[in-house]
C-alpha cells in the first residue's frame, strides 16, 4: 500500500529568549536557531551507503544486537560500534541513511526507515553491509516541526527538488530588537511550500523506539498509526494494513501478546494475538507529554517529560498497574526534572533525567521507590538493560555500566563526536 505523505507544519510562536540580564547590556541574546537538513531528490533515492566511522551529530536512539551497538544520528544514519569488548568498545562504521530514526534487527537483517521508506540491508558481514531492498511510500514522514528551537530559518529551501530529512540546531547570539521585529517567528520562507515537501536473532532497542519486531512481523508507530509489515522473508517485508492508533503517538514497547503506545495523550494497549491485525484493548491518559513506556510484570513504568513543546509543565515518572488490563489505572507518580528512556532489569529501575544525570532505584515496592545510584553531571537519553550490563547514550557518549547487588559501577565510556 503507497502512502503520499505530507509533511505537517504546525507555525507555533516561539519566543523564549536563552539569556539573564548582564546578556542584554550590548543588545544581543543567545537563541537556538534551527535550520533545514535537505538532499536532492535524485541523490536521496540512491544515498545509502556505508562508510568509515565519522563523528556524531546529534546523538538519537540506541539499538544492540549480538556483539553490535548501533546508535542513531539523528535524521543521518547509524553508528555502528564492535562491542564484543563492553571495556573497549570500538567504532567500526557509519551507515548513511537520510531521514534516519529508527532501526530493528531479525537475523542479520536490518530495517531502518528513510523518511517514507523502509530500507532493508544485509549485515550478515558487517565489513560488506549490502541494501537488499527498499519498500517506498510505506512510511508516514517522522521529520517533525524543531518545537524547541527559537527561531526557525529555511530561506532558500528548493522544495521542488530537495527533500527535507531532518533539522540542525545551533545556538546564536542575535540581536534582540531584529527577533523582536520577527514576532518571535524567526525567517519561515515559503511555509505552504515546506509543507508539501526479544526472541532469538532479534536485536533490542531502548525504551524511546519506534520500531518494534514480534515474531514474524515489524510495527513501526508514526504520529497516528501503527504500520505493520509481515517480514517472515526476511529480504521481503510485506506492507499490510495499517491500524489507526490515536494521536501524537511516540514510542512502541512489546509484552507478550500486548503491544504498549507511548504517546502525548496517554498509554494505548494493543493486542497482537492476531500479529497482523492490532487490535485496541485499552488506555491510560495523562496530561499532555513527552511519553515513553516500559512494562514489567503488572505494572507499566511511563516517564513524562514537560516543556519544550511537550505540552506539560511538570515532568514525572507514573507507575501504573495493569494487572487488569482492560482498565490500567496509575499506582503512584513520582517527581522527576527532565526524564527521556527507561528501562527495567529485575528489581532495578534506569531513568534517564536528561541533564539531571542517570538514575536508578530498586522498585521492589513500587510505592516506596529506593534510590541506588545517581550518576550527575551527564547528559542522558536513553538506556538498555542487557543480560550482562547496562547500555546507555547520552550528550555524544555511550556509557556501559556492569550490574552489582546493589548499585552499578561504570566500566567504560566511548565518546561520539
Amino acid at each position: 500500500m503507497k502512502k503520499k505523505v505530507l509533511l505537517m507544519l504546525t507555525l507555533v510562536a516561539l519566543v523564549f529568549v536563552s539569556c539573564n540580564n548582564d546578556d542584554n547590556n550590548d543588545g544581543y541574546a543567545e537563541y537556538l536557531v534551527a535550520r533545514p537538513l535537505v538532499i536532492s531528490k535524485a541523490e536521496f533515492a540512491s544515498s545509502v551507503d556505508v562508510i568509515a566511522p565519522r563523528p556524531i551529530d546529534e546523538s538519537g536512539k540506541v539499538y544492540t544486537y549480538q556483539d553490535y551497538i548501533f546508535i542513531n544520528d539523528k535524521y543521518q544514519g547509524v553508528h555502528v560500534i564492535d562491542n564484543s569488548n563492553p571495556e573497549q568498545p570500538r567504532k567500526e562504521a557509519f551507515i548513511k541513511i537520510p531521514g534516519n530514526v529508527d532501526i530493528s534487527v531479525k537475523d542479520d537483517f536490518l530495517y531502518a526507515d528513510s523518511l517514507m521508506d523502509l530500507i532493508v540491508l544485509d549485515i550478515s558481514d558487517l565489513g560488506n553491509i549490502q541494501q537488499v531492498n527498499r519498500l517506498e511510500n510505506v512510511l508516514y514522514n517522522n521529520v517533525f516541526w524543531p518545537f524547541e528551537a527559537d527561531i526557525v530559518e529555511y530561506e532558500g529551501y528548493d522544495y521542488e527538488n530537495e527533500i527535507l530529512i531532518g533539522w540542525e540546531t545551533v545556538t546564536e547570539r542575535r540581536l534582540i530588537e531584529e527577533v523582536q521585529q520577527d514576532d518571535g517567528w524567526g525567517f519561515f520562507g515559503n511555509d505552504a511550500a515546506l509543507a508539501e515537501a526479544a526472541d532469538g536473532g532479534t536485536g533490542e532497542g531502548g525504551s524511546l523506539a519506534r520500531f518494534k519486531i514480534v515474531d514474524d512481523y515489524l510495527y513501526a508507530v508514526d504520529s497516528h498509526n501503527i504500520n505493520v509489515f509481515d517480514i517472515s522473508d526476511l529480504e521481503n517485508p510485506q506492507d499490510l494494513e495499517d491500524v489507526y492508533a490515536g494521536f501524537d503517538i511516540e514510542t512502541i514497547f512489546n509484552r507478550g501478546e500486548y503491544l504498549f503506545l507511548g504517546s502525548m495523550r496517554g498509554m494505548y494497549i494493543y493486542d497482537i494475538s492476531s500479529p497482523a491485525t492490532p487490535t485496541f484493548v485499552s488506555e491510560f491518559q495523562h496530561g499532555t507529554a513527552c511519553d515513553p513506556v516500559v512494562v514489567d510484570g503488572d505494572y507499566a513504568y511511563v516517564t513524562l517529560r514537560g516543556g519544550n513543546g511537550c505540552g506539560a509543565l511538570e515532568s514525572g515518572l507514573f507507575i501504573v498497574d495493569i494487572s487488569n488490563i482492560e482498565n490500567p489505572k496509575l499506582a503512584i507518580d513520582y517527581p522527576m526534572d527532565e526524564p527521556y528512556g527507561l528501562g527495567i532489569k529485575d528489581e532495578k529501575l534506569f531513568v534517564c533525567d536528561g541533564s539531571s544525570g542517570l538514575k536508578v532505584y530498586d522498585k521492589t515496592d513500587i510505592m516506596d521507590l529506593k534510590a541506588l545510584n545517581h550518576f550527575k553531571d551527564i547528559v542522558t537519553f536513553d538506556v538498555i538493560p542487557l543480560e550482562s550490563h547496562l547500555i546507555m547514550v547520552g550528550d555524544e557518549v555511550l556509557y556501559q555500566y556492569e550490574y552489582l547487588d546493589d548499585k552499578i559501577r561504570l566500566i567504560s565510556q566511548i565518546g561520539l563526536d
